[in-house]
């Protein structure tokens, strides 16, 4: 689908390029002027026009010319002839600014209205396969505000790239097998021991888990009925109890993420990389391409070149085989045993140099190292009252994405997440979050979509057909207000594409609630009921393809899209 915006951006560089050709032809430019990409934007103020573009600074360097000059002998020589846009200027340093047709905008709430729901819809994906992988906590307690984040981002990612034409697979990696369950099985049989024995019975180190979470799966254990481990030996104990709770926890996890919006594709286990002999396969392939070598008496992976990188262990001395080693032989199955062109993971910016050493690592693997891209998060600071929130006030332990969930609700939880780019601190603030006025961005958007709704069930009943999908003539549409709201719901497929191709969806919240602000200027500017039957029309025309950008965004962003408020 080639929608109108795309046409202008066409049309624009197309008009640029020709006339920078001809004027090298002609001599006006001088041979060997090399044309700079053709970048075009939107300024945020239309008295600088519609659309700008500054290949003219660009090329001052092989044209040996100041900008400003190279931008005139452009923009005299450009022809405009079948497209939308009517003129250009020449500004600043060498700007070049050009004023469209308003037919544009009519053309592109035309093609909201016949689309619908499938405006913004792309194809520059082309049914490649993509994963990303996200949220992926060790299962071993509750998913706090960092996997909270983490979804919310990589569940808007996967939504943006299934709009833009790829074939999307969600996934959660079970973390159940190494260092983190040893850990969780220990701990649990320490709980164990102390409910059986009591609280001073045995010592509980400090870097056990010291969640409350783990006291109640030993007691639910014991009063359950199953089988007494008291005299048991400790591995057997450790490993009865890890079985016993692991399922527990990752069907919480499960059902929290579900309430949270978020359904995975596949749940893939790391402890099935062992039981399916793909980690050693995997061991054995780096060792057999020269990519290992041995030294205290464990296995490394050489880095080779790459200067920046460490070397890692791969097996240690006591055979006990590391992350980084079950990380390689998961990323080797995306590739090579499942065949996805594209993986994203999203990891927080603690695992930064993790993530630049599993990058850096593919070619070894036998895989382009661009096929694989990290999106990296910040971490998530809860306010109240202007202070930070750090434990829950029930339990007095992290506030868990439940407890989160409780106090705001999905749609403020997943819409406050993606507000600012992956890369940035996020500041949550939960006062903000649950209000019920216009200073809430999330509140702020949905009532746009309210007060459309509500627009709509009042001429409905005053016998106004609101339901024809007929486009009637919106020419009359020439208030700036109108315009502004028809610009803006025109950029949409552009938000998705940036989105896309950026893995920074989170702009689209930005992107909604300037639609929200300029259909409420327009509200407040332009009646719809009382006018000329030809202008309510109109009117009522770009209130209904407001609407469906609206629902469209928030349908991406998996909020709700209330009907009343």
């Amino acid at each position: 689908m080639t929608y109108i915006i795309d046409k202008i951006y066409g049309q624009v560089a197309g008009a640029v390029k020709e006339s920078i050709e001809r004027a090298v032809g002609e001599g006006l430019l001088p041979p060997g002027t090399v044309i700079s990409e053709i970048s075009i934007e939107m300024p945020k103020e239309r008295i600088h026009g519609d659309f700008s573009c500054n290949a003219a600074m660009g090329m001052a360097g092989s044209a040996r010319m100041a900008p400003v000059r190279i931008a005139g002998i452009i923009a005299s020589g450009m022809d405009f002839t079948g497209t939308y846009i009517k003129r250009v200027e020449v500004a600043g340093p060498g700007f070049l600014n050009f004023f469209a047709d308003d037919g544009w905008l009519r053309d592109s709430v035309a093609d909201v209205l016949s689309m619908g729901g499938d405006y913004g819809k792309l194809d520059i994906g082309k049914g490649r396969r993509v994963m990303v992988e996200y949220v992926s906590a060790n299962p071993t307690g509750p998913l706090h505000m960092g996997n909270a984040r983490g979804g919310a981002l990589g569940d808007l990612i996967a939504n943006v790239l299934k709009k833009a034409g790829y074939d999307v697979t969600k996934e959660y990696y079970v973390n159940d097998a190494g260092n983190q369950i040893e850990k969780f099985a220990q701990s649990l049989e320490l709980r164990y021991l102390q409910q059986i024995n009591g609280p001073d019975s045995v010592v509980f180190p400090e870097d056990c888990y010291q969640g409350g979470d783990i006291i109640d799966h030993a007691r639910n254990y014991i009063e359950s009925g199953l089988e007494d481990l008291s005299g048991k030996p400790s591995d057997y104990r450790r490993k009865m109890l890890a079985a016993y709770a692991l399922p527990i926890n990752i069907e919480n996890i499960r059902k929290g993420l579900k309430r949270y919006g978020i359904e995975f594709d596949n749940w893939f286990s790391e402890q099935s990389l062992y039981d399916s002999g793909e980690l050693d396969e995997t061991i054995e392939f780096l060792m057999e391409n020269g990519h290992t070598m041995e030294k205290d008496g464990a296995l490394w992976f050489k880095s080779g070149s790459m200067e920046s990188e460490k070397d890692e262990v791969l097996v240690k001395s006591d055979g006990f085989k590391t992350y980084f080693a079950s990380d390689l032989a998961y990323h080797r199955n995306k590739f090579k045993k499942r065949g996805f062109d594209r993986v994203i993971n999203l990891l927080g910016t603690d695992h930064h140099a993790h993530a630049s050493r599993l990058k850096n690592s593919m070619p070894a693997l036998g895989i382009d190292s661009d096929r694989l891209d990290l999106v990296l998060f910040q971490l998530v600071r809860l306010m109240r009252g202007g202070e930070t929130v750090r434990m829950s006030k029930r339990t007095g332990r992290a506030v868990s994405l439940d407890e989160l969930l409780d106090e705001t609700g999905v749609d403020a939880a997943r819409f406050f997440f993606n507000m600012k780019a992956s890369g940035s601190h996020l500041d949550f603030d939960l006062d903000l979050a649950v209000k019920q006025s216009n200073e809430n961005p999330v509140f702020y958007v949905q009532y746009a979509h309210a007060r459309i709704c509500s627009m709509l069930r009042i001429l409905g009943r005053e016998g106004i057909d609101t339901g024809s999908d007929a486009c009637p003539s919106l020419d009359l549409l020439t208030k700036d207000e109108e315009k502004d709201l028809m610009r803006i719901l025109a950029l949409y497929p552009q938000e998705i594409s940036i989105s896309a191709r950026t893995l920074e969806p989170g702009r689209l919240t930005r992107y909604v609630i300037d639609v929200a602000t300029a259909f409420h200027s327009f509200y407040n500017a332009c009646r719809v009921k009382g006018e000329e039957k030809e202008l309510m029309e109109a009117r009522l025309a770009l209130v209904k393809a407001t609407l469906s950008v609206i629902r469209n965004v928030l349908d991406v962003l998996s909020i709700s899209a209330p009907e009343k408020m």
